[in-house]
């Protein structure tokens, strides 16, 4: 194998390990406040207003981290396919308007009667 091949497996798989490790953060993370904010509803014994906040902030951090993760490993990808040349983009010209044939001349106002 040459040396480029074999660096395009070793960072393959160093990006899937990557991946692989960050869900399983994502997820255990998103477990662990799972369990605290089910726990804090169990131990409030029906008080609705605070069991709303306390679900409401779980919702927030568990969607929250979701959206960071996901966004992040989409710029890393990005990132990653302009760095390797995976899907050159030519610049298209931008397009010159046509120049006007005829140029309008201003109508002076009708004189009002009185």
């Amino acid at each position: 194998m040459s040396r480029n091949v074999a660096r395009v497996i070793q960072d393959t798989e160093l990006e899937k390990d990557r991946a692989r490790y960050g869900l399983f953060a994502v997820v255990v993370s998103i477990l662990a406040i799972s369990g605290v904010a089910i726990f804090g509803v169990w131990r409030l014994d029906g008080d609705k207003a605070v069991i709303v906040g306390v679900l409401t902030a779980a919702f927030t951090a568990v969607s929250g981290m979701t959206t960071a993760y996901l966004g992040i490993k989409a710029v890393s990808n990005t990132a990653q396919s302009m760095a390797r040349g995976a899907s050159p983009r030519t610049p298209t010209p931008p397009e010159t308007p046509a120049p006007p044939t005829e140029t309008p001349t201003p109508t002076p106002p009708s004189p009002r009667a009185p």
